[in-house]
């Protein structure tokens, strides 16, 4: 629904920080719809609700920098736009 990766059932998670399915189950429902799913224009995300929030919630749980942002999540400048919302 909101990406490639918030649907795939082998996703194994990376870092104990990471969400698991009982909580993403929680969580997705309160994330708004993205606008291009509702037909109202824009473009596609490039990446999932899922993985923003994982690298927002490692960020908070090892206390580094925004730019200290491992690889394996997006990019932090993306992280952070997503977390200003």
């Amino acid at each position: 629904m909101y990406g490639n990766a918030a649907d795939q059932p082998d996703r194994a998670p990376r870092y104990p920080s990471d969400m698991s399915d009982a909580e993403w189950a929680a969580v997705r429902p309160l994330l708004p719809t993205p606008a291009w799913l509702e037909k109202k224009g824009g473009r596609p995300e490039s990446y999932c609700h899922r993985q923003m929030l994982d690298a927002i919630r490692y960020l908070v749980a090892g206390g580094i920098s925004w730019r200290a942002m491992p690889v394996y999540f997006p990019h932090w400048a993306r992280v952070y736009a997503f977390f200003r919302r």
